[in-house]
């Protein structure tokens, strides 16, 4: 496992750097004078004498792109105050100017199949926001699910931000598709419960349409005062591949990708805790599958529990839990299988499976 160095003060201290990942560090005034066999400098400034001591001991040195509208080599995920930077309330149409938003259209400009220079950035970007996901997740993580339509005024969205009480209660670290409706819903009650002076609030900005108005609109409608907590336990994972929905301001930090497969999948994959699965459209369905296709074969560890909340949505209007429960028949994911309309049921297979294989 190499070591990565995130602050010149530790580089300075260093006595021998062989093997180590150096990221975005300024060592224009510092002659490094340490073994730097087969180290890793990304996106960093060297002296001459040290680009060329490390040139000669074999060292890679990937150079920062120019003219980009993020970091390639992030060592951190994003604050919903990182991705809004510059918005103001008072003036909607300026979520346009945001980071969030200018990454979404140099990312769109690139099209499907961005030159070698954009996709070698983005793929760098987004292997350096696993790395920094994989440092804060603690524990098992809970991950949940559900449909980006949902209004801020539906029973639909408060019964998401119940659900996200009890499992804030319950004292789970929770992860969602860091997007509108549940996936905004959940992170909420996580934090702050079910304040009822909250959501009429948020009821006043329901949805967003596709311009930077209205999208504006919908961020100032949310509070800025949420509690934080020391080790986050809402983390969003949303994608700029669907960038024309925004990041949602409920979640503590944003995981978010620019390839919307390597996003799902890490998803699914760092969700050891088990995933519930609130009502939702094609792209809840494909996480289903792709969620039980991991718990069938057994390739990230322990079937998880998937919990499907809603029994007739789940059982008749998508079916998706009983073909889940006939393939899952006589293997060990066929006990961690629910479809219940009761939170608190939901919550108590996950208790009972984070007690079973505590992480």
């Amino acid at each position: 496992m190499r070591t990565e160095i995130k602050d010149v003060a530790t580089a300075v201290a260093a006595d021998d750097l062989r093997g180590a990942v150096l990221i975005g560090l300024d060592l224009t005034d510092v002659d490094l004078r340490v073994p730097l066999d087969g180290a890793l400098f990304l996106g960093c400034a060297l002296a001459a004498a040290t680009r060329r001591r490390a040139e000669a001991a074999g060292a890679l040195l990937f150079p920062t792109i120019p003219d980009l509208p993020y970091e390639v080599y992030r060592s951190r995920l994003y604050t919903p105050a990182e991705l809004f930077a510059g918005f103001d309330p008072a003036d909607p149409a300026s979520y346009a100017d945001t980071p969030d938003a200018r990454i979404y259209r140099h990312s769109k400009q690139q099209g499907h199949h961005p030159d070698p220079l954009h996709a070698l950035a983005e793929r760098l970007h987004d292997h350096a926001i696993t790395e920094a996901l994989d440092e804060v997740l603690t524990g098992a993580p809970v991950a949940v699910m559900g449909g980006h339509a949902l209004g801020r005024d539906t029973a639909g969205y408060r019964r998401a931000v119940e659900l996200g009480a009890a499992l804030g209660e319950a004292g789970f670290t929770v992860l969602t598709g860091g997007g509108p409706g549940a996936m905004e819903a959940v992170p909420l009650g996580v934090r702050i419960g079910v304040d009822d002076a909250v959501l009429k609030e948020l009821a006043q900005a329901p949805k967003f349409g596709h311009d930077a108005e209205s999208i504006g609109r919908w961020i100032g409608a949310f509070p800025t005062d949420l509690p934080t907590s020391a080790t986050p336990r809402t983390i969003g994972i949303p994608t700029w591949f669907y960038g024309h929905e925004p990041p949602n301001p409920a979640c503590e930090l944003h995981a978010k990708y620019f390839a919307n497969s390597v996003r799902e999948e890490g998803l699914l994959t760092v969700a050891t805790g088990g995933i519930v699965y609130t009502p939702g459209s094609a792209g809840t369905v494909q996480e289903v599958f792709q969620d039980y296709t991991q718990n069938h074969y057994g390739s990230v560890g322990p079937a998880a529990p998937m919990v499907f909340l809603g029994k007739d949505f789940w059982t008749s209007e998508v079916p998706a839990a009983p073909l889940v429960r006939q393939l899952a028949r006589g293997r060990e994911a066929e006990r961690w299988i629910l479809v219940t309309d009761d939170a608190a049921e939901a919550v108590a297979l996950l208790r009972e499976y984070a007690a079973e294989f505590p992480a």
